[in-house]
């Protein structure tokens, strides 16, 4: 196959492959001839969802094995790795790229929030001359058909007013999304499984630096995992290992529609962005692939942002 990252029999291995920015890398990979390692933690019911997408990677002829196993668990790990490194060692393969795409975060609230009064809503009802109710319930209906810009007049996102962020929840998330990367590299370099120029890759948000309600503990991990990711592109680099880290945009993905008040965020980024659309899995996965070509050996430690100018947009279209 074309314009494939190196040479015969490497693989990309993804943790978190069945949907979203995984799955998407892993179509993208394969279609330029790297066989595919996927992990992913899925229940028997989505599997109808997802093993034709699977399918569809094997049609392209490259290898494809996958493990419905928790990433985060050490004897999963140990199974995944020992497995993959029996199946290399018979055809002197070696993982040329490990994404890092687990999305399993808690998503409380760290307190109470704050009281709120009518604003601009029951501001717009009064001089209107209708009923505030009947103002949501127009907003509520228009915002939900896709009629951005109304957000502002919108039945606030729902948070759970009684459980709150904990210690193990802030404990469990950095690990699941940011430490964990740091653990799955040195597994797999103790095993000998990297390429000589292997790619250690993660997957961060804006929320690394904007606090989005409730993603407190979300947002710890994604500046935990950049700087892990720092850690490995200078102290692993003698092994041949470039890491670097991608920021997509605001992404409709199943990981994204868990946020309480998603349909906000994503209004938000369609009027910020310059070319008005969110940014798709399919944006991010062409630029994985691009990072994992020969020529982007020089990029290391890096956090580079697929968002269409969306970081950079102070107004709104």
């Amino acid at each position: 196959m074309e314009n494939a990252p190196s040479g015969q029999n490497e693989w990309a291995l993804i943790l978190g492959g069945s949907s979203g920015f995984g799955l998407a890398t892993a179509h993208k990979l394969s279609e330029h001839g790297l066989n595919l390692c996927v992990v992913h933690r899925d229940r028997r019911g989505a599997m109808s969802r997802i093993e034709p997408e699977f399918e569809q990677i094997r049609e392209r002829g490259v290898a494809l094995v996958t493990f419905n196993q928790d990433a985060l668990a050490d004897d999963s790990r140990a199974g995944i790795l020992g497995d993959l490194a029996e199946r290399l060692a018979a055809e002197g393969g070696r993982v040329r790229l490990l994404l890092h795409s687990i999305a399993f975060g808690n998503l409380k609230l760290i307190g109470p929030e704050a009281p709120t009064d009518g604003g601009a809503r029951e501001t717009l009802a009064r001089e209107l001359g209708i009923e505030e109710d009947f103002l949501a319930e127009v907003a509520d209906r228009t915002f939900a058909e896709g009629v951005d810009g109304v957000q502002g007049l919108t039945s606030p996102p729902a948070y759970a007013q009684d459980l709150f962020l904990e210690d193990e929840d802030m404990v469990r998330t950095i690990y699941a999304m940011g430490t964990s990367l740091l653990t799955w590299t040195q597994d797999i370099l103790q095993r000998g499984l990297f390429a000589p120029d292997a790619r250690v890759l993660g997957m961060t948000s804006e929320g690394n630096q904007v606090a989005w309600k409730g993603y407190a503990a979300v947002a710890a991990a994604k500046v935990a995992l950049e700087s892990v990711s720092r850690s490995i592109a200078v102290e692993m680099a003698h092994f041949g290992i470039r890491s670097n880290i991608v920021q997509a945009g605001v992404t409709d993905t199943p990981a994204l529609r868990l946020i309480p008040g998603s349909d906000h965020l994503k209004a938000q980024a369609r009027a910020r962005n310059p070319f008005g659309r969110l940014t798709t899995p399919e944006d991010v996965a062409n630029v994985i692939y691009l990072l994992s070509l020969p020529e982007a050996a020089w990029i290391n430690g890096a956090i580079i942002r697929v968002d269409g100018g969306e970081h950079i947009s102070g107004l709104t279209r």
